[in-house]
C-alpha cells in the first residue's frame, strides 16, 4: 500500500509506517496534479499539513484513497465530512503539537514584553552607533508574573498555554462555549503534580480583565476579534494569535496599534496566507512568525508516529 505525505512526514513517521509495510512517497505534488499523482501511482493515503487541499473534486476522482491525514489539528483544508460520507477515513494528531504551539505563543509573549522582536531588528542597523538610545527606548519592559492571560477557546492547546502561563505566576482565565468547567494539571520533573479548576466566562468580561490574551479557536466564518471587541481590552493590553488566521481583523488590529490602544500584538497565522498584508509584516508593534507553531523537531515526531499508528491500525 502507499503512501503519499504531500506536505513532509517525519523520519520517525516513515520508520514507522515502512515497517509496517507501506510505501512511503514524499514528493510534492503540486495541487492541480494531485488527482493525476494519485490515480497514476494508486496511493492509498494522502497526508497533509496545511498547505494541501484534500476537496471534494479529489475525493470524487480518487478512488483508490481510502484515509486522508492531517497532521496538526485544524482540518479546515479537507472537506471531511463529504470525505467520511464516502466511505473514507479522516484521522489527525490533534495532541501531538499543543505543546509546541503554546511554547510559540510564549515565545511571542516573553519578546513582546521586553520588546525583542523590534530590539532584534534595530540592534543590528543601530546598535553600534546608538547603543545608548536604544537601551533608553527597551527600558520599560514588563514582568509577565502577577498578569492575567486571557484565553479564548480552552481546548488542548488552550490547556497547554494555561500551563505555562501558571508556571510563570499568572491569573488566569479562559472563554469557551463548549467547556463550561475545566482543571488543568501541571507535572513536575520531580513527579509532584497540581491542579487547577476553572470555569468559562463571557468573551466581553475576558476581554475586558486581561493583560494579554491568546486565541485557540478553530478557523471561523467570521471574526473573533474585530473592532469592537479590541475597543473592549484594556489599553496597553497584547494580543497573540497562534491559531487561525481570519479570526482576528487584521486591519482593525493595525489600527488599535497604531492607536496605542493595544501595546503590541503577535501573529504566527494571517488572513491573506502565505502572502500576509504588507502593513502586518511592516508594523514595529508585531512579532511575527510564518505559521511554525507545529514546527518542532519533538511535535513532527510525535505527528509522524501517531499518523503512521493510525494507519496501520485501519488499514493492517
Amino acid at each position: 500500500m502507499k503512501v503519499l505525505a504531500n506536505d513532509g512526514i517525519s523520519q520517525s513517521g516513515i520508520d514507522a509506517l515502512e515497517k509496517g509495510g507501506f510505501e512511503v512517497i514524499t514528493t510534492k505534488v503540486a495541487q492541480e496534479q494531485l488527482i493525476n499523482y494519485i490515480n497514476e501511482n494508486n496511493i492509498d493515503v494522502i497526508l497533509v499539513r496545511s498547505a494541501t487541499q484534500v476537496r471534494k473534486d479529489i475525493i470524487d476522482a480518487c478512488p483508490s484513497l481510502k484515509i486522508i491525514g492531517r497532521g496538526g489539528v485544524g482540518m479546515d483544508n479537507i472537506d471531511v465530512a463529504y470525505a467520511r460520507e464516502k466511505g473514507l477515513r479522516v484521522i489527525n494528531t490533534p495532541a501531538a503539537s499543543s505543546a509546541s504551539v503554546a511554547e510559540l505563543v510564549f515565545a511571542h509573549l516573553f519578546g513582546g514584553v521586553r520588546f525583542l522582536h523590534d530590539s532584534n531588528r534595530n540592534m543590528p542597523l543601530e546598535g553600534d552607533s546608538k547603543f545608548k538610545d536604544l537601551k533608553k527606548s527597551y527600558a520599560k519592559g514588563r514582568e509577565l508574573r502577577g498578569k492575567t492571560m486571557g484565553i479564548i477557546g480552552f481546548g488542548r492547546i488552550g490547556r497547554e498555554v494555561a500551563k505555562i502561563a501558571l508556571g510563570c505566576g499568572m491569573k488566569v482565565i479562559y472563554s469557551d462555549s463548549y467547556v463550561e468547567n475545566a482543571s488543568v494539571t501541571l507535572d513536575f520533573f520531580d513527579g509532584q503534580q497540581i491542579t487547577f479548576s476553572f470555569k468559562t466566562q463571557s468573551l466581553d468580561s475576558l476581554l475586558q480583565e486581561s493583560d494579554f490574551i491568546s486565541l485557540h479557536v478553530p478557523a471561523q466564518k467570521e471574526y473573533v476579534i474585530g473592532k469592537d471587541e479590541l475597543s473592549k481590552m484594556k489599553d496597553g493590553a497584547a494580543l497573540i494569535n497562534a491559531a487561525r488566521g481570519g479570526v482576528i481583523d487584521e486591519v482593525a488590529l493595525i489600527d488599535a496599534l497604531e492607536d496605542n490602544k493595544l501595546s503590541f500584538a503577535a501573529l504566527d497565522v494571517f488572513e491573506n496566507e502565505p502572502t500576509p498584508a504588507i502593513k502586518v509584516l511592516m508594523n514595529g508593534k508585531l512579532s511575527l512568525s510564518p505559521h511554525i507553531g507545529a514546527a518542532t523537531n519533538e511535535a513532527q515526531d510525535r505527528i509522524g508516529t501517531e499518523l503512521a499508528e493510525q494507519i496501520i491500525t485501519i488499514l493492517k
